[in-house]
């Protein structure tokens, strides 16, 4: 079998005009995949929309939920918290993309076979200093002008919290990938970064709190990861650590990706197997 080629971008925010009009000129790779790594856009519409472009212009999507896709309503939204989500997995099967609830696919890439682990794993505001109790985070956040519209729209129901329902979401993932074959090296997806050096943005420090777990920082290694692909926090970047590569492949809002590029189709980022 051929090898294909392996893309991802993340967090295009398709509620904004900019961006969905941005989109048309990524151009068409037939032979290869997309990673769509979160945060396409909180209506359905416009999740629909990404399916249906990227499905014509790629072979087969690969999709993991953000933070805007779950974001809903109070008192108005009746499909909330984890019912959103398995509804937003519905969705990208009626649509053949594959998602966090499917089978790991392996890939044959130029070099060499993976495993893509698409991974939905949310955040438990343990990416905080020592010195700061749980229970006094979202507060110290605060404190710098920094709260997450996640503590208004989205909803952990029908779990406790937000962090427990990250727990949940950790503890079923790992189990998924310890029992995995060890012969094949993986690609782990995940809208969040695994690791807390990762997700802090120079100019808001304490956002970090709503950008993943502690409880992942040794997952690339643990299971084989010869790439990590993550977005969330708007700064693309490329980052090596125990020999495996750290993809940040953010879109962003327009005021970002039109400050920094002028050709929409330089956002994919191409996600190696070595």
């Amino acid at each position: 079998m051929s090898p294909h080629r392996l893309f991802a971008v993340s967090d295009l925010h398709l509620g904004h005009a900019a961006n969905r009009e941005a989109i048309e000129a990524i151009r068409p790779r037939p032979d290869d995949w997309l990673i769509l790594a979160g945060d396409v856009a909180e209506r359905d519409e416009h999740i629909r929309l990404a399916f249906e472009h990227f499905g014509q212009k790629f072979r087969q999507l690969v999709w993991v939920p953000g933070n805007h896709e779950l974001w809903t309503r109070p008192g108005r939204d009746a499909v909330r918290g984890e019912a959103r989500y398995a509804h937003l997995v519905e969705l990208c099967r009626s649509y053949g993309v594959l998602t966090p609830e499917d089978d790991y696919p392996v890939l044959n890439l130029i070099g060499g076979p993976v495993r893509l682990v698409p991974m939905f794993l949310l955040y438990d505001y343990s990416f905080r200093p020592d010195h700061v109790a749980l229970d006094d985070a979202v507060a110290w956040a605060r404190e710098s002008g920094v709260v997450c519209t996640d503590e208004l729209l989205l909803s952990p129901k029908p779990h406790d919290s937000r962090s427990a329902w990250c727990h949940a979401r950790v503890e079923a993932t790992r189990a998924r990938l310890e029992a995995l074959d060890e012969a094949l090296p993986t690609i782990l997806i995940n809208h969040w970064p695994l690791r807390h050096e990762f997700a802090v943005p120079p100019r808001i420090p304490r956002f970090s709190l709503w950008c993943g777990t502690v409880k992942t920082a040794d997952w690339h290694w643990r299971y084989r990861a010869k790439a990590v692909v993550s977005g969330h926090l708007h700064m693309p970047s490329t980052r090596l650590l125990d020999d495996t590569r750290f993809e940040e492949v953010s879109f962003g809002y327009p005021k970002q990706w039109q400050g920094r590029r002028h050709d929409p189709d330089t956002a994919l980022r191409e996600i190696m197997a070595a």
